[in-house]
């Protein structure tokens, strides 16, 4: 009677534990792109899903050139809020955690990289190269100093090297992964996803938690379509050629209005372009020097300046569009070569436009009676001096500009007294 009690305890055991194995995933995140609003909101659904579903890892997989502050710290703090533990992995091999990635990695319960890949360099740096400013003035040092800061506070909390990690900051200080783990930066290397599962079973964490891996499942959440979509527009480069080709198309549709594609084409751009401008940080100055610039360029077209309008156009161009974001690390930021190409084409194509304008209006007049300057035609009444004349298949009353003229001579237009035409014979 005992052993048949036990049997379906047993059973009904084994179930159970199955069941709570199965109830308890390891969650996988993959941040392969730039520290941005899109990929923070994407890490904070992972991060809520796996507080929802109870699971029992978080691994986020990191390879990435830096982003944005704000977006850093928000991923940050809800790293060292986690109820679940997280381990960061820069990974695969090659991938690198710079600058903002630094901080997400630091703040991991467990940092791992794979060989061949790389830390540091978090110093702030802004679109052009310095640090929030010129190099040395005091919003510069506020910026760097608080930085270092927020690096330290990160180091001491999960008990890793607070002196590198002030340096990464301070000096742009960058080490490898064997490097890393030898100086207390990391507390792992792995050779890829699997591997990194085989070396956590087990692990114990500070606090006194220990991980346990082997046998769970593993559930890797994707990017939805918003954050696909909006991705892609969280790239300043894309979102500045969206921009411009936007107002082209505009431009086009005002000055040679047709079927409306131009409209259409250039009115999605323009609507993809401000998605864009709404989740980047966009400085408006930027925005009013482009179109103030553009502007320039498009008057210089109707107006006889030499080009003097589209050189300021360009000035102001070049300025809006190295002022557009307000983004703090270059790495992420709007590329020069892009800018450069954009401004160069743009140049290019008004300067085409208005030297064909400039040539029309050299051209001698096409249409009216002045068309008729330098024409031939024939007498079909002499000439004495006035008589008539067959031109481009009209009859004019014509005068002769010295002797009379026969009926069928052959004649040349030399010019237009009110409306009769003043010919000589050829």
């Amino acid at each position: 009677m005992r052993k048949g009690f036990l049997v379906p305890t047993a059973l009904v055991l084994a179930v159970s534990f199955g069941l709570a194995a199965l109830s308890a995933p390891i969650v996988r995140l993959s941040l392969d792109t730039s520290i941005n609003p899109i990929s923070r909101d994407y890490t904070l659904r992972g991060l809520d899903k796996a507080e929802e579903i109870g699971a029992s890892l978080i691994v986020i997989e990191i390879n990435t050139p830096g982003g944005l502050e704000s977006s850093m710290r928000d991923i940050v703090s809800a790293e060292l809020s986690s109820t679940i533990p997280i381990a960061v992995f820069v990974s695969p091999k090659g991938a690198r955690a710079a600058s903002a990635g630094t901080f997400i990695t630091l703040a991991a319960d467990i940092a791992a990289m794979a060989p061949g890949t790389n830390i540091g360099a978090a110093h702030p740096v802004s679109l052009v190269g310095t640090s929030g400013g010129e190099e040395g003035s005091t919003e510069a040092e506020k910026a760097a100093n608080d930085a270092a800061a927020f690096a330290r506070s990160i180091a001491e909390k999960r008990g890793r090297n607070v002196e590198w990690a002030e340096k990464s900051v301070l000096e742009s200080a960058a080490i490898s992964a064997e490097e890393a783990l030898q100086n207390g930066v990391i507390d792992l290397i792995a050779e890829d996803f699997d591997d990194l599962l085989l070396k956590l079973d087990g692990y114990t964490l500070p606090d006194g938690r220990t991980i346990t891996t082997e046998g769970l499942p593993v559930m890797t959440i994707e990017p939805n379509l918003r954050e696909r979509l909006l991705g892609l527009l969280a790239d300043p480069n894309l979102v500045y050629i969206l921009f411009i080709l936007g107002l082209y198309g505009l431009i086009y549709e005002f000055f040679h209005p047709g079927v409306g594609f131009s409209l259409a084409a250039g009115g999605i751009c323009l609507l993809l372009a401000l998605f864009g401008l709404q989740i980047l940080p966009v400085n408006v100055v930027g925005v009013v020097l482009i179109l103030f610039g553009i502007g320039l360029i498009i008057l210089d077209a109707f107006t006889p300046t030499n080009g003097i309008l589209t050189g300021g156009g360009v000035v102001s161009l070049l300025a809006g569009s190295f002022t557009l974001f307000d983004i703090p690390d270059r790495a992420v930021g709007l590329s020069w070569g892009t800018i450069i190409a954009v401004v160069a084409v743009t140049t290019a194509l008004f300067a085409f436009v208005i030297s064909k304008a400039l040539l029309i209006q050299k051209k001698p007049v096409v249409t009216g009676r002045e068309a008729l300057i330098g024409r031939r035609g024939v007498v079909r009444r002499e000439l004495n001096p006035k008589g008539t004349v067959f031109i481009n298949g009209e009859y004019w009353n014509a005068r002769s500009s010295g002797e009379r003229i026969p009926a069928g001579a052959n004649v040349i237009v030399e010019r237009i007294e009110g409306g009769t035409l003043i010919v000589r014979e050829v």
